[in-house]
């Protein structure tokens, strides 16, 4: 293996470009885009096979704000570990100057200051660009969608994902693996899955009747690149009928399989493979675990948790890619396979700086096209914000703080809960809110607001399941997203106790008294995983908040008492 320093990553350089002098300076630098495509694309070639990852794009074609999440906590091995290592910690660990691309780029601290200098990221346009640079290089190179694609907008809303489909096609991928696609439905699924003119990959995707694999999604691919042969076997998320509704995809069962796997890696090597990736939407830390306990892997592009780094991680002799999220970043591997094994490896995890990357001029006009039915609505203006609008963090976000005040009001409720889920563009302060930003962080195909009863034990009880699949120290049993949001509910969570035992402190924050685990409350919620669910789509109940506010301020939150991180 090639070492550390040899890697060519976006954090150093870019670094290097603009320096530290300070926020006047590189913001008036990045203005004049001193920092050019060429620069952004710069890559000494490697070896004889190229690889190129997206994941978890959620229905994002045009360019958006998105910051990283500045709290982000490990638990068991992974404590202190990457991805679980942010803000000014994270910059130093990497050689990241403050005020960088890559500060901006990798890290939330002074986001919306940096936002105004930098700018947006993302726009599939943009990634077209850079995915057809890379293949100018690399003709053979093959480009990997790791899932959470046709989803999270609008208009995949309201085309059922046919916009993504669409524009994912004209990128021309060469497999994809999957997991809130399967929200749509089975049927739409399976309608879109006959016609992809590429490889659908799910080794972990089962019949649920008769446990066994499925014609629709073959566990693996053979390639022959740069003269060698590459298996890429596909992982689809683990969980999906834990973390959303069963009831959506009853023919399937899913799982981590990694006996299954384990097989298939011995399959494809038996077939003559000398290099096997897997294209992995179990999250970062599961696919640690699996590098792990699976031998024979030699990369596992990541996905799922939009983690995104400016190296791989190395678990024995296997390197992790993952590539952040929401067409944020797209990453490059250069492989060397010879011998029948890979001999090294170089990557570059490449940001998507909307206003430095040329867009690509066929896949904007397909953009362009397939947004045009839907323009008008989605662009009205609901409200304005004072305050920057993000989601991620394991428990809260300002996004989530306002859907969950949207909640307590428009449905009359003491408790609001909204699902941790990590999807979603930033606003930054002085920014309109059209109905199209509202949809970029509620679009789902169960998004009815509930209104219901739960006792104070009840509660109890969800926010310790929650709690288990996040910060269980067993990566397997990390079966969610993020922490459930709370609106007028407060408490302690000590993440180092084991199940049962992390809630504490429980308060209805309008009175400040006690939660009572006999008492009754009234809760609303939004994203349940039972059939029938009754109420108003949550689209609609944020939008009549906003429009009631006009300005939006989300103060600060600091409703959740966190210890034994």
């Amino acid at each position: 293996m090639i070492s550390r320093r040899d890697f060519l990553q976006v954090g150093m350089a870019a670094s290097a470009l603009l320096g530290t002098s300070g926020f006047g300076n590189w913001a008036r630098l990045a203005a004049q885009q001193a920092l050019t495509q060429d620069q952004l694309l710069e890559f000494e070639t490697f070896g004889n096979v190229s690889l190129i990852h997206i994941t978890d794009i959620h229905g994002q074609l045009k360019p958006i704000y998105f910051r990283e999440p500045s709290v982000n906590i490990g638990v068991g091995d992974n404590k202190g570990a990457v991805p679980h290592i942010t803000g000014a910690e994270f910059r130093k660990l990497y050689g990241i100057a403050d005020g960088s691309p890559s500060h901006y780029a990798l890290s939330s601290g002074d986001f919306a200051a940096l936002a105004k200098g930098y700018g947006r990221v993302g726009g599939l346009d943009r990634v077209a660009t850079v995915i057809k640079a890379i293949r100018a290089d690399r003709p053979d190179a093959i480009l990997l969608d790791g899932g959470d694609t046709w989803h999270g907008s609008y208009t995949t809303w309201k085309t059922q994902a046919q916009d993504m489909f669409n524009v994912m096609n004209a990128l021309k991928p060469d497999a994809m693996t999957f997991h809130w696609e399967f929200t749509l439905g089975s049927d739409r699924v399976t309608e879109l899955v006959e016609q992809l003119p590429f490889a659908a990959l799910g080794q972990n995707i089962f019949d649920a009747e008769w446990d066994e694999p499925t014609e629709l999604f073959p566990p693996y691919k053979m390639f022959e690149r740069g003269g060698t042969k590459i298996a890429v076997i596909g992982q689809a998320f683990p969980y999906m009928p834990i973390a959303n509704p069963r009831w959506m995809f009853p023919e399937y069962s899913f799982g981590i399989r990694d006996e299954n796997m384990a097989a298939m890696v011995e399959e494809v090597r038996a077939a003559g493979a000398e290099c096997v990736v897997v294209l992995s939407h179990n999250g970062f830390d599961v696919d640690k675990k699996m590098a792990s306990v699976v031998p024979g892997i030699d990369v596992i592009l990541s996905g799922h948790t939009h983690d995104a780094l400016p190296e791989p991680a190395l678990v024995g002799e296997t390197i992790i890619v993952p590539s952040g999220s929401n067409g944020k970043f797209v990453s490059r591997v250069d492989l060397d396979i010879r011998d029948g094994r890979m001999m090294g490896y170089r990557t570059k995890l490449i940001p998507i700086f909307s206003d430095v990357i040329t867009p690509d001029p066929e896949v904007a006009a397909l953009i362009d096209a397939e947004r045009a039915p839907y323009l008008h609505e989605m662009t009205e203006v609901v409200g304005q914000t004072e305050s920057l609008l993000y989601r991620r963090g394991n428990f809260n976000g300002s996004w989530d703080d306002l859907i969950c005040d949207a909640l307590l009001s428009e449905r009359d409720a003491e408790i609001a809960l909204s699902p941790g889920v990590r999807w979603g563009p930033t606003l930054i302060p002085g920014q309109d809110i059209t109905r199209e930003d509202i949809f970029g962080v509620t679009s789902m195909s169960y998004g009815q607001a509930y209104r219901t009863e739960m006792t104070g034990a009840f509660l109890k009880v969800v926010l310790e399941d929650v709690a288990d699949n996040i910060f269980n120290p067993d990566p397997y049993y990390q079966q969610g997203g993020d922490m459930v949001r709370t609106g007028g509910l407060g408490y302690r969570i000590d993440v180092s106790k084991p199940q049962g035992a992390r809630i504490s402190n429980m308060t209805l924050l309008k009175t400040g008294e006690p939660i009572d685990p006999a008492r009754s409350y009234v809760v609303a919620g939004w994203a349940s995983v039972n059939e029938g669910t009754e109420g108003p789509q949550i689209w609609d109940v944020v939008e009549s908040h906003i429009r009631k506010l006009g300005t939006v301020t989300v103060q600060g939150n600091t409703n959740v008492d966190v210890v034994g991180a």
